[in-house]
């Protein structure tokens, strides 16, 4: 074969992605991972483990195997680092759940071509989020807590809060990033800002850190309501394709006006390059809103970078955040 002739290996592999997703969520459903951390660490092992047919079990290990999931080392097999971090139950790093939210999508994406040709306005903002009942939000951000904490861990490493006293997530969820960043700073006090259902489990969580006397919670959709005012930090890292640019904008225009003299403002989010021809993660969070009649899509650093300038933000600033996936981007609110 002509390496150079073009052939369909690619696009044959992109038509059949969708089995990879079943493959992994099917191992996560039966406990795969969590068998081998916890000893069925050989082939026959595993298949006695999983409690199905033995043709079966040897399917999806084979798929595992091919997929990198798991590893084989001679006689015994070993999840991949990343599965055993974050697929393995019983570890406190556990994503198992979070990777379940995409499974009510899978009808739609095969639509897709018919929601794209649907010519009606979109809605304002995002109504699947805005509808979210106080069950769905428990479960969702229980699912989600781990992974939000290791992002606020990581936001930490990067951004030194070392005097700012007020700190306001947009947006904030499980209230995490307020968590991790009262943890490591004494003297600063938080607000998590989210929907009505959401901050209530933001409250739980906090409470369970004991840290209810410096981290507040507040009930406001961060489109229309105020934000607190004299704030020296601000944080949006609140799934940035799922809005519009002129909802993104006022955000931080919002932000902006809500800051003291010198304070900063970090908005962290799937954004694609300059040139906007990837990376493949924000373009496909951006189409993913298609399928939920919403203005988002996915936006470039560089209009990120004009929504701060516009604000009256200087000193604005882009950084990897999660190399590949996520970005930073901070600007300064003159003094």
């Amino acid at each position: 074969m002509d390496p150079s002739r073009p052939n369909t290996v690619r696009l044959q592999r992109l038509a059949r992605a969708y089995r990879e997703t079943g493959a992994l969520l099917a191992a996560v459903e039966l406990d795969l991972f969590s068998k081998i951390s916890e000893g069925a660490n050989t082939e026959h092992l595993l298949i006695d483990a999983l409690g199905i047919s033995k043709l079966n079990a040897e399917r999806i290990i084979i798929a595992c195997l091919g997929l990198g999931l798991i590893i084989r080392k001679q006689q015994f097999i070993e999840n991949a680092p990343d599965v055993e971090r974050f697929l393995v139950r019983t570890k406190s790093t556990y994503a198992g759940e979070w990777m379940f939210f995409t499974h009510p999508d899978w009808d739609k994406w095969g639509q897709l071509a018919e929601f794209l040709r649907e010519k009606s306005p979109p809605e304002l903002d995002n109504k699947t989020v805005k509808n979210i009942s106080l069950s769905e939000a428990r479960r969702y951000h229980g699912a989600t807590f781990s992974i939000g904490r290791g992002a606020g861990r990581q936001f930490l490493r990067q951004v030194d809060l070392t005097g700012r006293t007020k700190l306001l997530d947009i947006g904030g969820g499980s209230g995490a990033y307020c968590i991790e960043a009262c943890k490591k700073y004494p003297k600063l006090t938080a607000t998590v800002l989210d929907l009505p259902e959401v901050v209530q489990v933001a409250a739980e969580f906090i409470e369970s850190f004991s840290l209810s006397d410096r981290i507040s919670t507040l009930a406001a959709d961060f489109n229309f309501d105020p934000f607190p005012s004299d704030i020296d930090v601000a944080i949006m890292a609140s799934n940035l394709p799922m809005y519009g640019r002129e909802a993104i904008g006022h955000v931080i225009s919002k932000s902006y006006d809500a800051l003291v003299a010198g304070g900063e403002m970090h908005l962290i989010g799937e954004a694609l390059t300059g040139s906007r021809d990837g990376p493949a993660d924000p373009a496909m969070w951006g189409l993913a809103q298609t399928l939920n009649n919403s203005t988002g899509l996915a936006h470039s650093v560089d209009d990120c970078m004009r929504y701060f300038s516009n604000a009256g933000f200087i000193n604005i600033q882009e950084k990897e955040f999660i190399p590949g996936v996520l970005k930073r981007i901070s600007g300064i609110k003159k003094a």
